[in-house]
């Protein structure tokens, strides 16, 4: 697997993980754009947005648009993926102590 694979797994884990903590279950891309620097993932806007395109794709997450604005919301399979119920292929698996 290429580090630019691996980067794109971590960076959907993190974006799950970020979206499980949320009340609502939902971020917008700048927001989690941001989060994603916090982990030295230090990737452009469209980046996050292909990421987000394929946890949609593998029904991880809602996506929504506010305008020009993409809004994520966690799906139940992202949420298992989270909390270790499932697995979701193309995105890293958490860790014990996640």
């Amino acid at each position: 697997m290429s580090y630019e694979d691996k980067t794109a797994e971590d960076g959907r884990l993190v974006i799950l993980k970020e979206l499980a903590l949320q009340v609502d279950g939902r971020l917008n891309e700048v927001s989690l754009q941001r989060v994603l620097e916090t982990f030295a993932i230090t990737r452009s806007r469209d980046w996050v947005r292909t990421q987000l395109r394929k946890l949609a794709e593998l029904e991880a997450i809602r996506i929504t648009e506010a305008g020009t604005v993409m809004i994520a919301e966690i799906r139940t399979l992202g949420r298992n993926h989270v909390e270790r119920r499932e697995r979701i292929e193309g995105v890293t698996r958490p860790s014990d102590h996640a």
